[in-house]
């Protein structure tokens, strides 16, 4: 599988970067497009090698890699359409482009996002850890919460997106009553969100889990968490929408800085009401997670507000 999927790592880099313009760019209907031409494709096309030609593991990275060259192709004729090809090409051989100072602001900024995703990703994956601790049906139950949040993740990133395009917009005008604007309206429509995702795990995260597993132990562990569940969209909410004020601003050393905050926060916090309260402790910890990430990000703020005129 890895020896034909390693192929499509340059269409894989090229679909990243095409699909950070055009949610930048605030079209965020032609990145549904893209997103739907490399989902629907490698559907597809697995199906045809897998079931249709019984090509088996090989059928799968195939149908993948095929996918994955041809979402970056029409993602590159999008570009060329709001550009133009030849301004592209142009663009492309052009002095400006490969200037040492521009690409060294580029890793820069790239190496602090990447970072700051590390710390992310070890959080969470310290979750696992330690409810895999507290047994199999411990580690289930999580896994479900886990999917829970990522049910979360589907609503606020877009919000978190049209932050990242409109509220960057505006920073990259110097216009701070633009930006103030976009933000509180980004944040109302979030927050309103959150307090629907809130309503549907209160009346109906049981049904929802229940639709994940039907084994009855981790259905029970899982009414524990509860309110862990119902509270985490209001939690969540603010670190979702200030990463995209601030990745609009291009303040990725502040995301560094505020996450390694909540980070140093988290770490203690997951020992202690682990072995105080078992699994519903360790996603009580993660609530604190959330809530330093936002607090750390809203006490930052106004720092990037100075910044504009």
């Amino acid at each position: 599988y890895f020896d034909i999927q390693i192929w499509s790592a340059p269409a894989t880099l090229l679909f990243y970067s095409i699909n950070g313009f055009l949610i930048g760019s605030a079209r965020a209907k032609s990145a549904l497009v893209l997103q739907l031409v490399l989902n629907v494709t490698n559907g597809v096309l697995n199906l045809i090698f897998v079931i249709g030609l019984g090509m088996g593991v090989t059928g799968v990275a195939l149908g993948t890699v095929i996918a994955e060259w041809l979402a970056a192709l029409v993602g590159l004729v999008m570009v060329a359409r709001v550009f133009g090809l030849q301004t592209l090409i142009s663009a492309f051989v052009h002095d400006r482009i490969w200037h040492a100072e521009k690409f060294k602001k580029l890793f820069s900024l790239n190496g602090f996002i990447f970072i700051r995703t590390l710390l992310l990703l070890t959080a969470l994956l310290l979750v696992t850890r330690t409810a895999a601790g507290f047994g199999q049906t411990s580690l289930a139950a999580s896994h479900v919460v886990t999917q829970f949040l990522m049910l979360i993740s589907l609503g606020l990133d877009g919000f978190a997106y049209a932050a990242e395009a409109l509220t960057g917009a505006a920073y990259g005008k110097g216009n701070r009553q633009q930006f103030r604007h976009w933000v509180k309206l980004c944040f109302l429509w979030a927050l309103g969100a959150a307090v629907f995702y809130c309503g549907l795990f209160l009346f109906a995260g049981g049904a929802i889990a229940a639709i994940l597993t039907d084994i009855q132990p981790v259905r029970d562990s899982i009414a524990s968490l509860t309110p862990v569940i119902i509270l985490m969209p209001l939690i969540a909410v603010w670190g979702y929408q200030f990463d995209g004020i601030y990745i609009g601003a291009t303040a990725a050393p502040a995301m560094f800085g505020t996450m390694s905050i909540a980070f140093a926060v988290y770490i203690p916090t997951l020992h202690l009401l682990s072995e105080q309260f078992g699994l519903i402790g360790v996603w009580y910890s993660v609530l604190v997670f959330m809530a330093a990430r936002g607090i750390a990000q809203a006490l930052w703020y106004p720092r990037l507000e100075r910044k504009l005129s």
